[in-house]
């Protein structure tokens, strides 16, 4: 289930050469995570209260390729892939979505859910699992 979602690169996301700040990627990797969601009719506030999960990032690698800059158009790609029974992992990636479509990041997130009471792991709820067998 590869997904797509894009995303302008504003002022905000810059240092002071209009370049996006190295950080800042983990944001738009972030927010496509939650737009794979939200596409497949998943709200992560909704899951906090029932059936009471939360998710969150156990470690991430990013790899660097180009720079992004001020105005680009990008494309943020997410694959997901079921980890263990409270995990998943996210192969991702971000492109320029003008021109050549240039490959400017490459990164993983592993994800885990937990309770949201006790952030302790838990199961990953059986409507994530039926969507990674779409």
């Amino acid at each position: 289930s590869a997904f797509r979602w894009q995303a302008r690169v504003y002022w905000e996301d810059t240092d002071g050469g209009g370049i996006v700040y190295y950080a800042n990627y983990l944001r738009f990797l972030e927010r496509a995570r939650t737009a794979w969601l939200r596409e497949r009719g998943i709200v992560q506030s909704a899951l906090a209260q029932e059936p009471g999960i939360v998710f969150a990032v156990a470690s991430v690698n990013v790899e660097y390729r180009r720079p992004a800059r001020l105005d680009d158009l990008l494309a943020i790609g997410c694959e997901p892939r079921q980890s263990g029974a409270a995990t998943l992992v996210f192969r991702q990636d971000i492109h320029r979505a003008s021109g050549a479509g240039e490959l400017l990041v490459e990164a993983q997130a592993r994800i885990a859910c937990l309770d949201a009471a006790t952030l302790r792991p838990r199961r990953l709820p059986e409507a994530i699992l039926e969507v990674l067998k779409r």
